[in-house]
């Protein structure tokens, strides 16, 4: 479930962040949004959609890449409200998404430099989605983090 983001008429494609931006981030305790069968983990403990990670309780440093449409506010929102963690989505800077839970709220933000290429659900790297990605921290420590990690990027800090 990691991030699904372009959705054709049959099917659902599952865009899976690239393990190495991951790692530049540091350790994660739970990935809430992983794929059932995943060719990878990003964190100790991960939550894939037959859990159900909204409804679960998260804990320590979580890092989210989370299904992209109409329910991904509510992702936001949750790790807004938990506090501490790092999540991917698209760079749409004017949505009702950003000013609710972002521009105010978060401690920091990466632009990624061009456009991310993920991997598919089989591990493959595959091209790349229809806009630009956005790293989001919240914590003051995840800000530093993000700062400074070896990802290509302009990075602001929010507070």
């Amino acid at each position: 479930m990691d991030v699904t983001f372009e959705r054709g008429k049959e099917t659902t494609i599952e865009w899976l962040t690239p393990p190495k931006l991951v790692k530049a981030l540091g350790e994660f305790d739970l990935d809430p949004c992983t794929p059932i069968n995943p060719p990878f983990v990003h964190a100790r403990m991960n939550f894939n959609i037959n859990d159900d990670g909204l409804k679960r309780e998260w804990f320590g440093r979580v890092y989210m890449n989370p299904p992209y449409g109409k329910g991904m506010e509510a992702w936001i929102e949750k790790l807004k409200n938990h506090g501490n963690g790092v999540a991917l989505i698209f760079a749409r800077t004017e949505t009702k998404c950003f000013f609710n839970h972002i521009w105010d709220d978060a401690d920091a933000v990466l632009f990624v430099k061009g456009r991310i290429k993920f991997y598919n659900i089989d591990g493959e790297q595959k091209g790349t989605p229809g806009a630009p990605s956005i790293f989001i921290a919240y914590g003051k420590e995840n800000a530093d983090i993000l700062g400074q990690a070896d990802i290509c990027g302009k990075f602001i800090r929010l507070k």
